[in-house]
């Protein structure tokens, strides 16, 4: 009997759980703010102890899942017509880095050490710091770059021309597997795709890690290479 009460207290926990996450709006966990990160937190550990709850408490655990979701859409509410309160909940946008210049204190300020920043710049594509005009921590906690205007690569509009619009690539072979219905979606077949390969001296379609293709017939494979590689020069 325990058994179903807590089978169908987990489901109604679950769709308590949903209807509110939808009340609270879709934004991404990537998206969140501390403040709402710890929300989430919160509510889901309440619906957890909703879902096990056999002392017939689960109407006020219910009810504090209310209100933890009620104070979250009257403070998203409230940060949406006010700067001050906005910038309480959300935090401040943090300048790392700006004009040749590392804000050390703003890093520290930022619970970020050097390391980690760099490692931030890398994988946003700046190995070389003097490419960058400034480097901002958003409130959600990612990065945003300013790269210096001579290093800015040069769009089609600052050259003058007006080039045919880029489709989406299809993976047609992914981990050794040819994705038969991304292949007919592109226009292709697997006598076409059989002659791609070889013509790339590609003999078994097990050797392909990935490759796409898209429908003006652009096709790129990465084989699969099974060695790592050991040089760190980053550490």
């Amino acid at each position: 009997m325990e058994y179903w009460t807590i089978f169908y207290q987990s489901l109604f926990s679950v769709i308590v759980l949903f209807l509110l996450t939808k009340i609270m709006g879709y934004r991404q966990v990537s998206q969140f703010s501390m403040f709402d990160y710890v929300n989430s937190i919160t509510i889901g550990s309440i619906a957890a102890e909703m879902a096990i709850d056999l002392d017939g408490e689960y109407i006020r655990i219910m009810f504090a899942m209310f209100v933890y979701a009620a104070f979250v859409i009257v403070l998203s509410k409230l940060s949406q017509k006010s700067i001050s309160i906005r910038r309480l909940i959300n935090g401040k946008a943090i300048t790392l880095y700006q004009n040749g210049s590392i804000y050390n204190e703003n890093l520290r300020k930022a619970k970020m050490d050097l390391d980690e920043f760099l490692g931030e710049c890398r994988i946003a594509g700046y190995f070389d710091l003097s490419q960058i005009e400034s480097a901002i921590l958003e409130q959600n906690g990612k990065i945003s770059f300013l790269p210096v205007t001579e290093d800015r690569p040069a769009t089609p509009k600052d050259l003058g021309i007006t080039p045919e619009q880029e489709e989406v690539f299809a993976n047609v072979i992914i981990d050794g597997k040819v994705l038969e219905y991304n292949l007919k979606h592109v226009g292709r077949d697997r006598n076409w795709l059989d002659q791609k390969l070889a013509g790339q001296n590609i003999k078994k379609i097990e050797d392909v890690f990935l490759a796409i293709c898209d429908r003006q017939g652009n096709f790129h494979v990465y084989p699969k290479i099974n060695h790592t590689v050991d040089k760190d020069i980053l550490g």
